[in-house]
């Protein structure tokens, strides 16, 4: 059930990807963000530049901000870099929030501090994965308000995808997500698409889940190819702030102008250090906690 409720009077409820955003939640990149490349388990690209990292994380919520959506700062720091990537750890639904248990084994505990911050601004939890039970929140997304979208890829498991099914509630497809580059290089579910509107997405034909093909196409949604060489730069990681109104790094440019040529107004930021050193783009460095 969808909460009909005034964005003026509520707190919190994300059941789209395109729906007018007006508050997420961000991570400024901190000390563990400038030591991942350390660690080859993180999977980052090259050594990081913190201090640009910062300045390309600032310069995104400086577009946020202009388009008029209230950004809170997540102040925690983990021994995780990714927690950067503060879409991951949990999803935010009309009832509250659900805190994920990533795949991945060094970013396990990330749902924590997301849950503690819900809690601290009065937001419920209304369940959590538990042992066994693995999901990211890149493995997900919104089609409808009322239709939810899980990948069963490298990163969520079938006890994770079942779990996250019931916590959800109502429609809920289940799509296998390629195996891709394997484990080092995990592929998400929206690393293949990014909604642009409810009639419009962007996507990596080649990797697009058969089924999730046929259902785009049932529900009368066109697509916008994007072509191999700009998903490593994140060309495929879109955040739409409203309906045909978008967020993208840097350097796609077949992407964006595609987009331009269908009639959206695209925003564009510097993200080769926060983005796509990491390999996560705008949809990933934000958690939506109220749209609509």
């Amino acid at each position: 059930m969808t909460d009909t409720t005034s964005p003026a009077t509520r707190l919190y409820g994300a059941q789209s990807m395109t729906a007018p955003l007006h508050d997420v939640v961000v991570k400024r990149p901190g000390a563990a963000f400038g030591a991942a490349y350390d660690n080859p388990a993180h999977g980052f690209l090259h050594p990081v530049d913190l201090t640009e990292a910062q300045r390309q994380h600032d310069a995104f919520c400086e577009v946020l901000t202009g388009l008029g959506v209230r950004v809170h700062q997540l102040e925690a720091e983990t021994e995780s870099p990714d927690l950067t990537y503060t879409f991951d750890p949990a999803v935010v639904t009309d009832r509250g929030m659900i805190g994920l248990r990533s795949g991945k084994p060094t970013r396990q505990g990330e749902a924590t501090p997301l849950m503690d911050w819900a809690v601290a601004h009065d937001i419920p939890v209304i369940g959590a994965l538990g042992e066994g039970e693995t999901a990211d929140g890149g493995d997900t997304f919104w089609l409808r308000p009322d239709v939810f979208c899980i990948g069963r890829s490298l990163r969520t498991n079938r006890a994770g995808a079942a779990r996250l099914t019931e916590l959800v509630g109502g429609e809920v497809h289940v799509f296998d997500v390629p195996y891709g580059n394997g484990p080092a290089e995990c592929l998400h579910l929206l690393s293949v698409i990014s909604p642009i509107a409810d009639d419009l997405a962007a996507v990596f034909l080649p990797q697009l889940p058969a089924g999730l093909y046929e259902l785009l196409a049932e529900r009368c949604v066109a697509l916008v190819s994007v072509p191999e060489e700009e998903l490593v730069g994140q060309g495929c990681n879109i955040l739409a702030v409203r309906p045909g109104v978008v967020v993208m790094v840097e350097g796609s440019p077949v992407t964006q102008r595609a987009l331009l040529d269908r009639g959206c107004e695209v925003h564009t930021f510097p993200g080769t250090e926060v983005c796509v050193n990491g390999s996560g783009g705008p949809t990933c460095i934000t958690r939506p906690i109220l749209r609509g």
